[in-house]
């Protein structure tokens, strides 16, 4: 017997999970209003009421080899964007230190191309060992599709958590990508767990999947018992196949973070790019409904929110800093 709409909430707020088919089963039945109440509910029942705000700096950016649809980066899209190596140990040192001084408690080193050669790495390497050595902040870093050597020394630097997006579902990957597959993304995850880090993943919604494939990407973030999920919302960027995809209205932004909550009750679901693809309102909405971490700051090829514009939203949510 399928239980009810209550019964289903019920279960999740006494500690317990919803499969895939009540996810699916919730999309298609409940009103947005009715999702997004009962995520806040979770929100409040399970989670914290702290809201974790972490970091990036874009330290390599463009020529990228691998032929995202959606990216900025990708040398196979003609987007005009920035194209430099490496900045150097004391840019990704001086950013850590501006935002670990503005209450940000992670910081991520992220590169564009599938994975950086060696030297690269040891400088990289270099800039997270100066970073532990001048400031308390916690390091991640987003490189790509390393191996374990790679991970592993990462990790000996004082890389404590790796990011690398699934993006989208399983099923709607190969429509945007076929340079690397998912289950290299999940290879990546999960040898960067083995050699000791936690996991950050996450995806962009938006690029054409339906609700049904946005909860198909939820369960595979958490069969991978990944614990900070990036929400991302497209930024349709001119010179990518993606520049003329029709945005998202608030509800269905909202009503996709309100599943994610109910699919994930105890995670960070992060927002990361394109927040500002939501109103005002929808922002509030979007924390109340769930999201109880973000990135601040500027982000990779899009401006992001400023850190203290970003504190004031997240204090009148009712979060704590």
């Amino acid at each position: 017997m399928t239980l009810s709409f209550q019964a289903q909430i019920d279960k999740i707020l006494d500690g317990g999970e919803i499969s895939r088919e009540e996810a699916s089963a919730l999309a298609a039945s409940a009103s947005v209003e009715d999702l997004s109440r009962a995520a806040e509910q979770v929100t409040r029942r399970r989670l914290s009421r702290h809201f974790d705000m972490c970091s990036i700096i874009n330290a390599k950016s463009g020529a990228c080899p691998e032929n995202c649809k959606w990216c900025a980066q990708s040398a196979h899209n003609k987007t005009g964007v920035k194209v430099y190596e490496f900045v150097g140990v004391e840019p990704c040192v001086e950013m850590a230190l501006a935002n670990e001084a503005n209450g940000v408690s992670r910081f991520s080193i992220v590169t564009s191309g599938r994975k950086p050669d060696a030297a690269l790495l040891e400088s990289i390497c270099e800039a997270v060992r100066e970073i532990r050595r001048r400031s308390g902040i916690k390091v991640c870093a987003s490189l790509g599709l390393l191996d374990e050597p790679a991970l592993a020394k990462l990790f000996e630097a004082g890389v404590t958590r790796y990011h690398c997006n699934l993006e989208t579902s399983p099923s709607h990957f190969t429509d945007l990508c076929s340079t690397h597959s998912i289950d290299d993304k999940v290879r990546t995850l999960e040898t960067a767990r083995r050699v000791g880090m936690e996991i950050c993943s996450g995806g962009i919604i938006g690029m054409g999947e339906t609700m049904e494939q946005r909860i198909e990407m939820a369960f595979a973030l958490k069969a991978l018992g990944v614990a900070s999920i990036r929400i991302n919302i497209l930024c349709p960027i001119p010179g990518t196949p993606l520049e003329h995809t029709p945005p998202l209205s608030d509800d269905e932004i909202v009503a996709t973070i309100s599943l994610f909550r109910l699919i994930l009750p105890t995670a960070h679901l992060r927002f990361a790019g394109g927040r500002d693809r939501l109103s005002p309102d929808g922002v509030k909405r979007a924390l109340r409904a769930g999201i109880n971490a973000a990135i601040v700051g500027d982000l990779l090829t899009t401006i992001g929110s400023r850190v203290a514009e970003d504190k004031q939203l997240v204090r009148e949510a009712g979060y704590t800093l």
